[in-house]
């Protein structure tokens, strides 16, 4: 009966195996409940009255967590249902300066981009688009790369940042690590501005051992893994640490390995077959070693 999964994965226990590898591989949202209050508050950011003095919304946490799927879950949802284009999704450049935060914008708004050394320029193209486009909220994700530069920089984008609330009334949204949170709290201007939305580490709960239950509906396995069981779900835990992006690579190359074997279920010593390396250890790994 295959009662293990959602209602729609079923049909594919009936397709080939590279058809059920081949899906279980394709991305997939996952609405926890962080994602769902981060998707709230970004529709409230995209639904407000206009304001002079506009507020953003900062989305911290570790890396491999999930908080770029959210952002571009929202944009793609707002984009299949808007007939103006008001959330865009800047990915911040690496490297410090402001050529190269002015060059993410232009980039994300689709502009061509001139001559990489001229910032006024580029400031001024951006102005420009800003005022045709309107856009209601600028995604900036990685921003933690903007925070790398000198001290002067950084000033100037945070003053950006300021001045297009006031002038185009746009909320900001700022996606990374912590260091967004430390440089936005070290005055109190900025600090005023942000709200911070969290999107912290999984601990083992029954909030983690419900995502398991979710992903395990969701991939085509004629057999039922319970992967939500105790020994199970700590080693997908320890290996992950946490991280949402680890769990569900986990549990997804766990899940292509018993369909390619026949197995059909996610098992511990399936899973250990990995050798699955948790990222805090990759430093350290053996594998590393064998390079020198």
């Amino acid at each position: 009966m295959a009662d293990h999964l959602l209602d729609h994965v079923r049909p594919y226990l009936d397709r080939s195996v590279e058809d059920r590898i081949a899906y279980i591989r394709a991305p997939r949202w996952i609405g926890h409940h962080v994602a769902k209050q981060a998707h709230e508050r970004l529709a409230e950011l995209l639904s407000r009255p206009p304001a002079l003095r506009t507020r953003g919304l900062m989305l911290v946490g570790p890396y491999a967590n999930g908080k770029t799927m959210v952002a571009e879950r929202f944009a793609v949802q707002h984009l299949k249902t808007a007939e103006l284009q008001r959330v865009w999704v800047v990915q911040t450049r690496e490297g410090a300066g402001l050529a190269h935060f002015y060059g993410s914008i232009l980039h994300a708004l689709r502009a061509p981009i001139g001559n990489g050394r001229d910032v006024g320029r580029k400031a001024e193209q951006v102005d420009h688009l800003l005022d045709r486009l309107k856009p209601r909220i600028l995604i900036f994700d990685e921003f933690h790369n903007t925070l790398r530069g000198r001290s002067r920089d950084v000033e100037a984008v945070f003053a950006f940042l300021r001045r297009i609330g006031r002038q185009y009334d746009i909320s900001p949204v700022l996606i990374g690590e912590v260091a967004v949170y430390d440089f936005l709290n070290a005055t109190t201007e900025m600090a005023s501005r942000f709200e911070l939305l969290a999107v912290p580490r999984w601990q083992y709960d029954e909030a983690f051992l419900r995502l398991l239950d979710s992903l395990e509906g969701a991939l085509p396995l004629a057999r039922c893994s319970d992967l939500s069981d105790e020994k199970l779900a700590r080693t997908i835990f320890q290996l992950s640490e946490g991280l949402i992006g680890e769990i569900v690579t986990i549990v997804t190359s766990a899940a292509i390995a018993a369909a390619q074997s026949g197995a059909e279920r996610i098992t511990k010593a399936g899973i250990d077959e990995l050798n699955y390396i948790p990222v805090s250890k990759r430093r350290q790994a053996r594998l590393r070693d064998g390079l020198l």
